[in-house]
Formats: structure tokens, C-alpha cells, sequence
């Protein structure tokens, strides 16, 4: 497959929010929330621009990620910078493809490249797996509640990269949404009926 994979334009933003929509649309969720992070994250002082990245095949978009900054914090409460992925996004009719690994690796490579020492995620560990994540419990950092679970995974992007990094992730504080917040989002979208997730995160 021919696939470009580079920085996402401006011009774009709508149409990458409308692919995540439908990509995540009764995913984990009844209908979908991931559209609406997705574009608060551009507004949000995490946001990083070169992370945000497309792969265009045949002169169209195909699939989507972003990486944004975040936090771990310690016990001392002492801030380590990471980076936090997602959402990930790859046309329903292109998937199996590699276009997802394809967003992925150039998006550890570039991370790597701006000296970026660590990526967290929520994500299938049987997928990210293959790009060397692993549950973030090996590195002693747990979600903001505490917890630990095989999706909640990390991975070092320099040696030793998490070796002093130890406490609780947060994410951008810009996942953060209101339902009236996302039912007025909704709004610019044609109607799609919500349904019962077809996966169930059962932590």
C-alpha cells in the first residue's frame, strides 16, 4: 500500500474529528465521546503539533492519531512529563491494513526524534504490545485512581526513560468533558442512532 503518513493541516481537523466519530461510534461506548477529547485536545495548551498525524492513502484520509503531553505525579508530588496516546483512528474499510502500525511507529519515532522520554496509553496490550508497551505496573505508575490493569501500558522511549518516573497518570485535563458539552458537539454531525458497545471494559 501506498500510505503517506505526516503532520496533520488545519484544513483537516473537522474531517479527522468525523473519522474518530465513526470509527468509535458504539465502540466502547454508547455512541461516542472520543470525537469531541479529540478536538479539545487541539484547544488545550497539551496539544503538540507535530503529533498529530495522518495517513493518507489514495488522496484521502485513512487513519488518525494524536499524542498530547501529560503527567505522572509522585509521591512527593514531583511532575514527570510524558506523552499520552490517543485516540487512534483507522477507516473501518482499511482495517488489517497496517495503517494503524504505520501512525503509530512514526508517531514513537517523532516523539523520540522532539526528546520525549515516555508514552502512556489505554489500549488493547495484544496490539500495542508489538510496539513495545507493557503494563505500566512494571514501571510502578498507576491511573490517577491508583489502579492497574493489562491496557493501562507504557513504554520507554529512551533508555531507562521511566526509570526515575514512579505515581499517578493524568492525562490531559482536556479528556475532561460535560454531556451537555457533548450533546452540543453533536449537533454539527448527521444523526447516528446509539446502541449497545460492542466491547465492554470490564476493569
Amino acid at each position: 500500500m501506498n500510505v503517506q503518513i505526516r503532520k496533520t493541516n488545519i484544513s483537516e481537523f473537522h474531517e479527522t474529528v468525523y473519522l474518530t466519530r465513526e470509527v468509535f461510534w458504539n465502540l466502547y461506548d454508547s455512541g461516542c465521546k472520543d470525537h469531541l477529547i479529540l478536538h479539545n485536545f487541539r484547544k488545550s495548551e497539551d496539544f503538540i503539533e507535530e503529533l498529530d498525524v495522518v495517513a493518507i492513502f489514495q488522496e484521502k484520509i485513512a487513519g488518525h492519531i494524536i499524542t498530547t503531553k501529560s503527567k505522572v505525579i509522585g509521591p512527593n508530588k514531583e511532575v514527570h512529563e510524558v506523552l499520552h496516546v490517543g485516540p487512534v483512528s483507522v477507516a473501518t474499510d482499511l482495517h488489517g491494513k497496517g495503517i494503524g502500525s504505520m501512525l503509530i511507529n512514526y508517531s514513537i519515532e517523532k516523539a523520540r526524534e522532539m526528546g520525549f522520554s515516555a508514552m502512556i496509553l489505554f489500549g488493547n496490550p495484544g496490539y500495542y504490545s508489538r510496539f513495545g508497551f507493557k503494563n505500566a505496573e512494571a514501571f510502578k505508575i498507576t491511573t490517577s485512581e491508583g489502579l492497574n490493569f493489562d491496557p493501562f501500558q507504557a513504554l520507554e522511549l529512551k533508555e531507562n526513560g521511566l526509570m526515575n518516573v514512579t505515581g499517578k497518570f493524568y492525562p490531559p485535563a482536556s479528556i475532561q468533558y460535560t454531556e451537555e458539552e457533548l450533546e452540543e458537539f453533536e449537533k454539527q454531525f448527521p444523526k447516528k442512532k446509539k446502541g449497545e458497545p460492542k466491547f465492554k471494559i470490564i476493569l
